[in-house]
């Protein structure tokens, strides 16, 4: 028997929270294998599988050996083509050194805000929020700082409200356009306003656009390092394979920035994980050569996607006490439930409890009196879990 207590875990284990979504997912999903009817509506992930080809091309790469440790930012031809894509698309000049292949998006942002962030700096985070950005601060020993924004403004930033949250500390504002949770896009003008008072303060901006080919309604996104010669030497782009091409569990992210962020973001990876999985590469570079077939995957995902995003809006909307803003990109809608004077938790849990719908609450992403609802989820689904919101919400007092 032990004769002495052991020292505590490290203050970074005791102060990170959890990730509340995968938490939601995870009880879902349990409720499910306990033989339970469970309308999900949390994952965020696309449900539908990989394209064949780029599972072909991952297998071929097994077969092949590509087994090994490679170059820590990438192979070089995913790197290659990730900048001749960044060209093709954006016109955003870059070169392959200027490229970070890592395990994952989240990773990619991690490894953003650690390049960029010391112990005691300040980083800015619009809300609502994705839920690991405060959690990677905290991590890096800084401090996050949410600037809230509501249903009134679309849930964007305004220039204002950056200028008045900016204070000497501050190091990094991160952007993230299409946003999770709310499916809220900046236009162009918004992000060059916003761009102009990062520029006016010498901060870093990490633009985590990992949903930037998922937008509806004709809308493009942009990309925030071309808004000029400025904002290009100060942004971090963050993006990857999970969202666009249904390639959650393959964990490959990417990071494209300035040539000292990006060869500092390489070296704190290769202490870490020393690269991403060698044939999953192979498979990423095929979604990127391969473009008729990669851009067919795409279409179909998003016409799904579209025709969801319009049937979950429309039963929101007539549901007495709910107000939804309808998203213009990722695949989430962010309505707001606060009429029935409940915590976001609170409602939550009583909605899995009681009708078996799960959903996110709001709290996670800095929004309390809002649930997240993603619409990566079947028809049959939706329909089914509208009817069940409806009945317990007709059962809260308002």
């Amino acid at each position: 028997m032990p004769t002495a207590s052991l020292p505590p875990l490290s203050t970074w284990a005791r102060n990170v929270a959890p990730s509340p979504t995968l938490a939601v997912d995870a009880k879902a999903k349990a409720l499910m294998a306990a033989g339970q009817d469970v309308c999900s509506f949390a994952a965020g992930e696309p449900d539908f599988d990989t394209p064949q080809h780029v599972k072909d091309a991952c297998a071929a790469a097994l077969q092949a050996g590509k087994t090994k440790y490679v170059a820590t930012p990438g192979i070089e031809e995913l790197r290659k083509a990730i900048a001749e894509s960044y060209l093709g698309v954006y016109g955003l000049k870059v070169g392959p050194g200027q490229v970070v292949v890592s395990p994952g998006g989240k990773f990619s942002c991690f490894l953003a805000v650690l390049a960029t962030c010391s112990p005691g700096d300040e980083v800015l985070i619009p809300a609502p929020y994705w839920v690991s950005y405060p959690e990677m601060a905290k991590l890096a020993g800084a401090a996050p700082k949410a600037v809230p924004s509501s249903d009134d403004s679309g849930f964007k930033l305004k220039p204002e409200q950056l200028e008045a949250a900016i204070t000497r500390r501050t190091r990094l504002l991160i952007l993230n356009s299409p946003c999770n949770p709310t499916g809220a896009v900046y236009s162009r003008p918004e992000l060059e306003a916003l761009m102009g008072v990062a520029i006016r303060h010498n901060l870093y901006v990490l633009s985590d656009e990992i949903y930037e080919n998922l937008v509806y309604d004709g809308i493009r996104a942009t990309c925030v390092a071309t808004l000029g010669p400025e904002a290009e030497e100060r942004t971090i782009v963050v993006s990857g394979f999970s969202k666009t091409y249904s390639m959650t569990g393959w964990r490959l992210g990417t990071l494209v920035g300035p040539a000292p962020i990006a060869r500092a973001a390489a070296e704190i990876q290769s202490q870490m994980s020393s690269n991403a999985t060698t044939f999953a590469q192979y498979g990423a570079l095929a979604a990127l050569r391969e473009k008729a077939r990669t851009k067919a995957s795409l279409d179909a995902m998003l016409a799904a996607f579209d025709r969801r995003r319009r049937l979950l809006h429309a039963g929101l909307s007539r549901i007495p006490g709910i107000t939804c803003l309808l998203a213009q990109g990722a695949f989430y809608l962010f309505p707001n439930v606060s009429s029935f004077g409940l915590g976001s938790m609170a409602f939550c849990e009583a909605l899995l409890e009681k009708e078996r719908v799960a959903v996110v609450p709001g709290s996670a992403f800095g929004a309390d009196g809002h649930v997240r609802m993603s619409y990566a989820t079947s028809d049959e689904t939706i329909k089914k879990g509208l009817a069940r919101l409806e009945n317990f919400c007709k059962g809260l007092k308002r």
